[in-house]
């Protein structure tokens, strides 16, 4: 690999890491966009490659977030629990999928276009840190075993891990505090994603040179996105992950 792609790769990650440890999603949302984009990477390639980085991410920032005790270990442990087999669903559906490549790429835009723009205008019409009812949650709570199935599947799916999904459900549906919520869907996606990434290496789906590069980036970055999460108020941080989302998505669509 030419030096200056990895340098670019080592500076995707840094940014990468940095924006996905604020929001709580890996970094594998920027990164695999990056590989289709620049590199012209094969889906099932990029999906396998941006895992490794997601897992990396996950759990750089997991280390840092375990010393704020920011991270909810019960509502995270369910979640893992059905995340584990899903994971090994999504790489199985990508192989099977793999020739189709515009499912790929228009099922990640569409995706990804159409949470931004609900986070977007959801963030912009109430604050979303307002009160949160413990009853709410205990309610809600046997449905975090298949959220975590559905989590599974995406992640090892599209390779961008689940939390730019997961963050906003936690959030939205379940009442968790922004950074809790960031902080938990890092833990979890630390977990399950491991599960993912072996099920790739089994596929050889990965190219270890990326992840070497982008590796090395998503760590520096992670451990900069714990320090500067703490700093900011919640609604900037889903502010952030709903214009992020919408940017990527809408150029998804003419790659």
């Amino acid at each position: 690999m030419d030096i200056m792609i990895g340098i670019l790769l080592l500076t995707i990650g840094i940014f990468a890491g940095g924006y996905g440890t604020i929001v709580g999603a890996g970094g594998g949302f920027i990164f695999v966009p990056a590989l289709l984009l620049l590199l012209d990477l094969d889906p099932q390639i990029a999906a396998g490659s941006g895992l490794v980085i997601v897992l990396i991410n996950s759990l750089s920032g997991m280390y840092g977030y375990a010393k704020q005790k920011l991270i909810n270990y019960k509502v995270g442990i369910k979640i893992i629990i059905g995340a584990i087999p899903g994971a090994v669903v999504g790489v199985w559906l990508l192989s099977q999928l793999s020739s189709q490549s515009n499912i790929f790429y228009w099922t990640f835009a569409s995706l990804l276009l159409a949470l931004g723009i609900f986070l977007f205008f959801k963030n912009s019409s109430s604050n979303s840190d307002i009160k949160k009812k413990e009853e709410s949650f205990t309610l809600n709570a046997k449905w975090f075993i298949p959220l975590g199935l559905i989590m599974g599947i995406i992640s090892s799916f599209l390779g961008i891990g689940g939390g730019w999904l997961l963050v906003p459900i936690l959030i939205y549906i379940f009442k968790l505090k922004t950074h809790q919520a960031a902080a938990t869907s890092i833990f979890s996606l630390g977990i399950y994603s491991f599960v993912g990434v072996s099920s790739h290496i089994f596929h050889q789906n990965i190219d270890w040179v990326i992840v070497l590069w982008g590796g090395l980036g998503v760590i520096v970055g992670s451990q900069l996105g714990v320090f500067i999460a703490k700093r900011l108020p919640g609604k900037v941080i889903i502010k952030m992950l709903s214009i992020l989302l919408c940017i990527i998505g809408f150029r998804m669509y003419f790659s």
